[in-house]
């Protein structure tokens, strides 16, 4: 059966910097590729960073990094994926839902999430229908 947990120290900056790779290079992810292990230790290990896997089995299917906000009650759903070979199984959904399920059950009452056009074209349509909201659009482009 599917579960989300929580990596958490030494095992955290090999999940994390994996997923972001994997997920993201298809996604054209560019900002974490410089960091060194020192800078992912750093990120991954802050209080307010928290890291979830989902996994059925013994099979990785994806990942969500929450950042809490608990000053203002609120969590941003920082990097966000499922692997390729799991696309279409309705993984994205649930992994969105317990994203959601978590943020709220730590006290958040508002959560967002960035996404753009060279995310999976479901993506916008899952935030939809979990009850997000777009608040903000805009029209940039991209240096190769």
């Amino acid at each position: 059966h599917s579960c989300c947990f929580e990596i958490k120290d030494d095992v955290l900056v090999s999940f994390d910097s994996r997923f972001y790779k994997q997920i993201g290079n298809k996604h054209k992810w560019r900002d974490r590729l410089i960091w060194e292990d020192r800078k992912w230790i750093e990120y991954t290990t802050h209080s307010n960073v928290k890291t979830f896997v989902l996994k059925n089995d013994d099979d990785l299917i994806g990942y969500f990094e929450l950042i809490y906000d608990n000053r203002k009650f609120e969590t941003e759903i920082a990097y966000f994926g499922i692997l390729e070979d799991y696309f279409g199984k309705k993984y994205g959904g649930y992994l969105l839902s317990e994203a959601i399920k978590i943020s709220f059950e730590a006290g958040s009452k508002r959560i967002w999430v960035h996404t753009c056009s060279l995310d999976h074209k479901n993506g916008i349509k899952n935030y939809l229908a979990r009850g997000m909201k777009i608040f903000k659009s805009e029209k940039i482009t991209l240096s190769n």
